[in-house]
């Protein structure tokens, strides 16, 4: 299922080429200054170093309790879940920024504010860096990894990871398929990493 789901989002981001334009500029029309000051509050539940750090303390946790009681099917899930994590946005994290080094996107602020669009391909500028998203693709390996160890709560994390991820184009920061390729590179890497080297955290349905 969740493999259908990263397709359709990667063909959710193709198509959002035709739109990204006109839906940057409807954002920046539409979202008031006080919505967007709650939105702005929510966006960096995706930022990565938040969610790289939790992984790397309870990795650590899980470590010192191995050594200390020895090993328990919690602590063994703990440890495998971060190291899933850590993985899993390691991964994806390589392919992303070899994409928005390649690819050299503007952001939608040089839409708005200068009228510049586009990508500069081969550029290896930095500051060009919008397409795919890295918010998205965090939060995305966070609902992947965190639907394998609670998959009764599946729809809530993706639910959670969808809103948090079009923050990003809510706000200006992405157009939207750089969100949307970015939650599909996110939500892919992290099944293959549990998949293949995670196996015990795999879900059927996955």
């Amino acid at each position: 299922m969740l493999l259908w789901f990263g397709i359709f989002l990667l063909a959710a981001g193709l198509a959002s080429f035709a739109v990204d334009r006109r839906a940057a500029h409807f954002f920046h029309d539409r979202i008031h200054a006080r919505l967007h000051r709650r939105i702005a509050k929510t966006t960096d539940w995706a930022k990565g170093a938040y969610w790289l750090a939790l992984s790397v303390t309870v990795l650590a946790v899980s470590q010192v309790g191995i050594s200390l009681w020895g090993e328990t099917p919690l602590l063994r899930q703990w440890a495998d879940t971060s190291l899933a994590y850590l993985a899993s946005l390691a991964i994806g994290s390589a392919i992303l920024h070899s994409i928005k080094t390649l690819l050299g996107r503007r952001r939608p602020k040089d839409e708005l504010e200068l009228k510049l669009f586009g990508f500069r391909p081969f550029h290896f500028d930095l500051q060009y860096d919008s397409f795919p998203s890295g918010h998205a693709l965090t939060i995305f390996c966070v609902a992947m990894i965190a639907s394998a160890v609670m998959p009764m709560l599946a729809p809530l994390w993706f639910a959670i990871a969808a809103y948090l991820a079009l923050t990003r184009a809510f706000l200006n920061a992405h157009f939207l398929s750089d969100v949307f390729i970015g939650s599909a590179v996110g939500l892919l890497t992290a099944r293959e990493t549990v998949l293949y080297l995670f196996p015990s955290l795999f879900q059927p349905w996955f």
